[in-house]
């Protein structure tokens, strides 16, 4: 096999094609270099024995974009919002600092349903399902839940 630069100038205008299929508009360099590590990646585990090496390169080329695409569309939506700020101060109050003064006073103004959601959801870190086993409520009810106890925490703390 040659080596991985002669490859790279031979199969670059592939990178390009994926990025086009896959309709890629903007940050270019960080899912160009995604497609040269699926390029390096395919000459690593290319077997002559299993056929030609063009479109194999091409599918591991497509499929390091598309993660790169993937992790970046999850990161993009990570953006922090209000509830999400708010469910961090709840989380900052982990079980090391559980005597922090601001978490009870917050706790102290939710009836007691919410302050065991708040500890379930936050503390104690159940899932939603799991909420819902707890309680004995439909998944929806915990969301609701949820919602409601996370605007009333906003309601308190904006006072």
């Amino acid at each position: 096999m040659e080596s991985f630069e002669e490859v790279y100038q031979q199969y670059e205008p592939m990178i390009f094609s994926c990025i086009r299929k896959l309709r890629i508009y903007k940050n270019h360099d960080s899912f160009i270099q995604s497609g040269r590590i699926g390029l390096w990646k395919a000459c690593l585990r290319y077997d002559t024995m299993k056929g030609d090496f063009a479109p194999f390169a091409y599918r591991s080329i497509y499929g390091s974009i598309l993660d790169e695409l993937k992790n970046t569309a999850r990161e993009e939506r990570i953006v922090p919002t209000e509830n999400q700020m708010l469910e961090n101060l709840v989380e900052q109050t982990d079980k090391e600092s559980f005597c922090s003064e601001q978490y009870y006073e917050l706790m102290d103004l939710l009836p007691e349903k919410e302050q065991q959601l708040v500890q379930l959801l936050f503390l104690d870190c159940y899932s939603l399902d799991e909420v819902a086993r707890l309680l004995n409520i439909t998944k929806a009810g915990v969301k609701k839940r949820r919602e409601r106890t996370i605007g009333k925490l906003r309601n308190f703390i904006s006072k």
